[in-house]
C-alpha cells in the first residue's frame, strides 16, 4: 500500500507561526449582533484586511521569503501576483534587506500596484488575458538568478496562510465551520491543514465567484480543471486553474465550494463598511457573500471566515459599491 505525504502538516503552520511572531500582525477577530441575526448563527470574522500590506499573504511570502539562504537573498526574490502577493513579496524582501521584482497584470488596480511600488520593487508587466504569468515569472527568475516565491504553490506559502486560521482557533475556541475565499487554493488549503489538524469534523467552506469556479470544477471532476480567464470583480480570485500542490491538499480536506456572484460581492462590501464599519477589498468579501446571500445551507451554530484583504482603494470601493444600486 502506498501513502502520499501531504505538502504541509499542521506542525509546518504551527512552525510559521513562531516565524511569524512579532513580524506580522496578529490580527482581530471582530464580531457583530446584526450578522449573526442575519446568519442565525454565531460568525467570527479574522480580519485579515488589519494585516500589514492589507491582507494575509503577508503570512506566506514572509514565511518563505525568511527561510531563503544569506546566498539567495543577496540575490534577490521574484514573484508574479495579481497585488497583494506582490506587495506582500515587496514587504517581505525589504524586512530581509534584499530586493524584488514582481510580475503584476498590466490591469492590476493602481492602488496595488502604487503600493509594491512603494515597498521599493521593481515590477514587469504582461496581459493577463494573453500572457502566461508563470512562464514570465519562472524565465524572469531565471535570467536574473533570482530566487521565485509564487502566490500559492509553495509549501512555506501554504503554511504560512494557515497561521491565520490558527490564531482565529486559537481565539474563537471550536467552530463548526470556517470559510475562506479561493483563489490559487493557498489560504484554504493551508487553514483546511490548521483546522483539520485540530478537530477533523471541521467544515471546511470554499468561496469561488461565478466567473471563476476553477476549483469547484475541479473538486467535483477529481483532477484539476482550466477556465477561461475570469471576469470578475474579485480581481484576487480571477486564477483559471487551481494549483498543483495547493490542489492535492484541498482535495482531500476541503468539504465544499460555494460561488457567489459579483452583485452579491457587491452587497457584502456594502454591508461590511456600513455595519461592520470596515473595508473589505472583493476577494475578500466572497465568504461573508455567501452568508449574507443564503449560498451554504445547513449551517453549524459557530462559524469562522477568514476576511482575507482590504487592498482596494477609495475611487474603486465607491464604484463597484455604487454599481446595481
Amino acid at each position: 500500500m502506498t501513502t502520499t505525504t501531504p505538502p504541509i502538516t499542521l506542525d509546518d503552520v504551527r512552525d510559521a507561526a513562531a516565524r511569524l511572531k512579532g513580524v506580522a500582525h496578529r490580527t482581530p477577530v471582530l464580531r457583530s449582533r446584526t450578522l449573526d441575526e442575519l446568519v442565525g448563527a454565531e460568525v467570527f470574522l479574522k480580519c485579515e484586511n488589519f494585516q500589514r500590506v492589507g491582507a494575509f499573504k503577508f503570512r506566506g511570502a514572509y514565511n518563505a521569503a525568511s527561510r531563503l539562504t544569506p546566498e539567495q537573498l543577496a540575490r534577490g526574490i521574484a514573484a508574479y501576483s495579481s497585488g497583494n502577493h506582490a506587495q506582500a513579496v515587496a514587504l517581505a524582501a525589504r524586512e530581509l534587506g534584499t530586493t524584488a521584482v514582481i510580475v503584476m497584470p498590466e490591469d492590476t488596480p493602481a492602488s496595488k500596484r502604487a503600493a509594491t511600488a512603494g515597498y521599493g520593487a521593481e515590477i514587469v508587466t504582461y496581459d493577463r488575458y494573453t500572457g502566461d504569468r508563470v512562464a514570465i515569472g519562472e524565465a524572469l527568475a531565471a535570467e536574473r538568478n533570482l530566487a521565485l516565491i509564487p502566490p500559492y504553490e509553495h509549501p512555506h506559502v501554504m503554511a504560512g496562510q494557515g497561521t491565520a486560521a490558527l490564531e482565529l482557533l486559537e481565539e474563537a475556541g471550536e467552530l463548526g465551520a470556517l470559510m475562506t475565499p479561493v483563489g490559487g487554493g493557498g489560504l484554504i488549503a493551508g487553514s483546511a491543514t490548521a483546522a483539520k489538524g485540530l478537530d477533523a469534523g471541521i467544515r471546511m467552506i470554499g468561496v469561488e465567484p461565478e466567473a471563476g469556479d476553477d476549483t469547484r470544477r475541479s473538486l467535483e471532476a477529481g483532477r484539476r480543471v482550466t477556465i477561461p480567464v475570469p471576469r470578475t470583480i474579485a480581481d484576487g480570485q480571477a486564477v483559471e486553474t487551481p494549483g498543483e500542490l495547493t490542489f492535492s491538499v484541498n482535495r482531500r480536506l476541503v468539504d465544499e465550494i460555494a460561488l457567489v456572484s459579483d452583485d452579491e460581492i457587491r452587497d457584502a462590501m456594502r454591508f461590511a463598511f456600513e455595519r461592520l464599519k470596515i473595508v473589505v477589498e472583493p476577494s475578500g468579501a466572497t465568504p461573508l457573500a455567501a452568508l449574507l446571500s443564503g449560498r451554504v445551507s445547513g449551517l453549524p451554530p459557530r462559524i469562522g471566515v477568514i476576511v482575507s484583504g482590504g487592498n482596494v482603494d477609495a475611487e474603486r470601493f465607491a464604484r463597484i459599491c455604487a454599481a446595481g444600486t
